[in-house]
């Protein structure tokens, strides 16, 4: 079936560390990460403008979530043994549920961030897209 989809970019710079991760990721380092958003109007219709939504609430809603939460800080799993060393030594250390790998924080993106900040909208995030590099890409869709 044939839908409508909208689709809009965020740049933000990030730091993590992989846990368990066998090469030079298990070090804390960064990227200049590109989260892609898409997104679906929930009844499959466009408004009356002719939109599934307007640019500029993507970008409110999703993008701007991406600034305050995650921009220039640094992500850190609950289970790592070094989350409380380093929240000890940083202010931008966020704590989060997961392995920050590429392909969890687009899941956490779709299943956890998009729901609360599109509530009421009639619009569904459906999938992010993440690159940690311009080669080097993972994806999370519904």
């Amino acid at each position: 079936m044939a839908t409508h989809k909208v689709h809009r970019y965020h740049d933000i710079s990030c730091g993590h560390r992989v846990h368990g991760h066998e090469g030079k990721c298990r070090h804390l380092h960064g990227h200049n990460y590109r989260v892609h958003f898409t997104c679906v109007a929930e009844d499959g219709h466009l408004d009356n403008v002719g939109r599934v939504i307007d640019f500029s609430e993507v970008k409110e809603k999703l993008c701007m979530w991406l600034e305050k939460e995650w921009d220039h800080f640094f992500l850190i799993w609950e289970q790592d043994p070094m989350r409380s060393y380093l929240l000890d030594i940083d202010s931008t250390v966020v704590v989060v549920p997961f392995n920050p790998t590429a392909e969890n924080l687009a899941e956490y993106l779709v299943e956890v961030v998009g729901p609360k900040q599109l509530a009421g909208t009639g619009i569904k995030l459906v999938e992010v897209k993440i690159e940690e590099t311009m080669k080097c890409f993972a994806s999370y869709g519904v």
